[in-house]
């Protein structure tokens, strides 16, 4: 690829942006799914997809297109912190941590997993 890294991400982003916006979508209407299950599935598949990318030794050009660009805006943390901080405002702690910790385990998994594969 020849292409500035900035323009690379944008590229990038103007894909992944969508995508997450059908995920999140996809997920209420056909299955019922509330939320935090969008956000979640999109961060697991992301950090699943950086973790192919890193452990398949990807050059800049595709960290820059696929990592940067296209993960940074399928994922969201932004969006996970807003839907933690409603879930402890109206008292669902236990939603609250569950979606926390399971964002966690599973994201790193998600990554570890990715890695594993390529490598």
């Amino acid at each position: 690829m020849t292409a500035t890294p900035a323009l690379l991400v944008a590229l990038g982003a103007a894909v992944g942006a969508p995508a997450r916006l059908l995920v999140g979508h996809a997920l209420r209407t056909r299955w019922g799914a509330v939320p935090p299950a969008g956000t979640l599935a999109v961060n697991v598949a992301g950090s699943f997809l950086l973790g192919l990318l890193v452990g398949g030794g990807a050059g800049p050009a595709w960290l820059a297109l696929l990592g940067t660009g296209f993960c940074g805006a399928f994922t969201t943390f932004s969006t996970l912190a807003l839907e933690v901080w409603e879930a402890a405002e109206d008292r669902r702690r236990v939603e609250a941590a569950t979606v926390v910790g399971l964002s966690l385990v599973l994201g790193l998994g998600a990554a570890a997993l990715g890695y594993v594969f390529a490598a």
